[in-house]
């Protein structure tokens, strides 16, 4: 039998401490959320979730940081988090804002307009836009996270036409996301200290292969 080689043990077990630091510094930096959701009814505190959606933009760039880090072979997991938070984070913050108001408008002209004459029209449109409006929200993000110092109108831009030109990746993200959602209602604790990271590694490498276009060209790894 052939021996597995060293090297893939180092792998395997760099790749699993970076999910578990990266899951522990999410909880820490989505706290609120993270509390919110556990602790309440969504149907009920929506109010607040939506105050707290926004406070955890900041951390999922902090995320994505670290996933691209670790690829370069540059900073470890949690220099790189801290890095991308301290680097992204307003920006993050502000997109975050932007994106939960318009899916809490449209969101609730849903609920407003479903007992209407009007339902079978425009119900389904408004649910249409909620759902581009959130992948555009995710790419976003990502671009933020690539290009700290990009213009929102820029952000805007590129996140929109990418996300529907590459809406193959951006439905996969959507469908992996809302599986890790699932997950969380029935399981907190491993949806937290274990999937999550490899949920939004699935988001952030999909979001920025689509994003790779106006991206600025990618330094080379380091050598090991």
């Amino acid at each position: 039998m052939k021996r597995i080689p060293h090297g893939l043990y180092a792998t395997v077990f760099s790749v699993a401490a970076l999910g578990l630091i990266v899951n522990m510094l999410l909880l820490v930096g989505a706290l609120p959320l993270v509390f919110l959701l556990i602790t309440t009814d969504p149907t009920r505190s929506w109010p607040l979730l939506a105050v707290a959606l926004p406070l955890a933009a900041p951390a999922l760039c902090g995320a994505f940081t670290a996933f691209r880090e670790y690829g370069l072979g540059g900073l470890g997991p949690v220099r790189a988090f801290w890095q991308g938070v301290r680097a992204a984070g307003l920006r993050a913050l502000g997109w975050g804002v932007a994106v939960t108001a318009v899916l809490v408008v449209l969101l609730v002209d849903v609920r407003a307009l479903s007992g209407t004459e009007f339902a079978a029209v425009l119900v389904p449109l408004l649910l249409v836009l909620a759902v581009l409006v959130a992948a555009i929200g995710i790419v976003g993000l990502v671009a933020i996270a690539e290009v700290p110092g990009a213009r929102f109108g820029e952000v805007l831009r590129s996140a929109a036409v990418l996300a529907v030109r590459r809406w193959w990746l951006t439905l996969a993200t959507l469908v992996m996301l809302a599986v890790q959602f699932a997950v969380f209602t029935t399981a907190p604790a491993l949806a937290i200290g274990i999937t999550a990271a490899p949920v939004l590694y699935v988001a952030w490498s999909g979001s920025r292969y689509s994003l790779r276009p106006v991206l600025p060209a990618e330094p080379a790894p380091a050598s090991v």
